[in-house]
């Protein structure tokens, strides 16, 4: 092949490549634009206040396409596909308890984004910030509004290679003291202490104590659950291949995804029910991956997302293990049931 040849197809393939960016780009642009627009067919979105004490309210993460997308949003929970009331706060990642919400958001740099975590109050007023290490994941509220926790994917961590590790937060609203990270507690497990560089924590759920928490302990290539005690700032090993945990209202049983044998590497888990006193597990009737941290709509019902044509949709399943899953609202996740 001759030299003029070679330039000929280096020239060729430059033009390509830049064709192919130039179409990536404004296909980003167009979708862009179709964002801020609203969907034919979709729910139907409008602004209005929200309030985390109203009475029977969902409030979550809004989906849709159009100018009110991934602002909080509320509905009747008895009528989680009805009409939408925006607030005009966007978050990533939402949950409230007893007048407090909890709001991880992303802020756009020029070069990177960075995160935050907003405390929110009953109008969804900022009481509070703080910095968050890495992309939200998880976020939860104690049933009292006195507590708060956030979970963030971040990098870094020597041990954890080219993969992403962990970092769960807590933090007393009241008086706005933060422990930025649950390594900072002392682990008990299999009734020793435990020191291990590769220890990571994710989905905080809490009990109505102010003081009881359990969460995911990742170490060695297995996962815990544990019970936490803020006061003592110790965790306790408890069950074995439990990932984002969910208390119960009356404390009793916990939801969680499972890692189950034989499924899919990118779609591993099953969700089930542990309950505390026996630990005896129940595998619920959804047969998809999920993803979530599910959340307790009532006692006898769970609420969870699956991905949607708009990202995300929420399902309901019943937390005894009979009876099939169904779709309750489109374009939606992170929901709290408030008021």
């Amino acid at each position: 092949m001759t030299v003029r040849n070679r330039i000929l197809i280096l020239l060729s393939a430059v033009v390509a490549l830049a064709a192919v960016a130039v179409a990536s780009i404004l296909h980003a642009s167009a979708r862009a634009d179709r964002r801020d627009q609203a969907q034919p067919g979709g729910p139907r979105v409008t602004s209005g206040t929200v309030s985390l004490t109203a009475p029977g309210s969902m409030v979550f993460r809004n989906l849709a396409w159009g100018p009110h997308r991934d602002e909080l949003t509320a509905v009747p929970a008895a009528d989680p596909s009805g009409p939408r009331t925006a607030s005009g706060v966007k978050c990533l990642r939402f949950h409230a308890a007893s007048g407090t919400g909890v709001c991880l958001q992303a802020v756009h740099g020029a070069v990177s984004d960075t995160y935050r975590a907003l405390i929110l109050d009953a109008h969804l007023k900022e009481k509070d910030r703080y910095d968050v290490p890495g992309i939200p994941s998880r976020a939860r509220v104690s049933p009292t509004g006195h507590f708060a926790a956030w979970t963030a994917f971040v990098g870094g961590d020597s041990y954890a290679g080219t993969n992403f590790s962990t970092r769960a937060a807590i933090v007393d609203v009241r008086t706005g003291k933060l422990t930025p990270s649950l390594e900072e507690f002392r682990i008990v497990k299999d009734g020793h202490d435990y020191h291990a560089a590769d220890v990571n924590f994710w989905g905080v759920t809490f009990a109505k104590d102010d003081r009881t928490f359990y969460a995911t302990l990742a170490t060695k290539g297995r996962t815990y659950l544990v019970r936490g005690d803020v006061r003592r700032r110790t965790v306790t090993t408890l069950h074995t291949n439990v990932e984002c945990p969910s208390l119960s209202p009356d404390g009793t049983r916990i939801a969680f995804k499972k890692r189950v044998p034989g499924l899919p590497k990118d779609a591993p888990w099953r969700l089930y029910i542990l309950d505390l006193r026996t630990m005896h597990e129940t595998a619920l009737a959804e047969s998809r991956s999920v993803d979530d941290q599910a959340v307790w709509r009532d006692s006898r019902t769970l609420v969870y997302a699956l991905a949607g044509d708009y990202g995300a949709d929420l399902y309901e399943v019943p937390a005894d293990g009979t009876g099939p899953a169904r779709r309750v609202g489109r374009a939606a996740v992170s929901p709290a049931y408030v008021g």
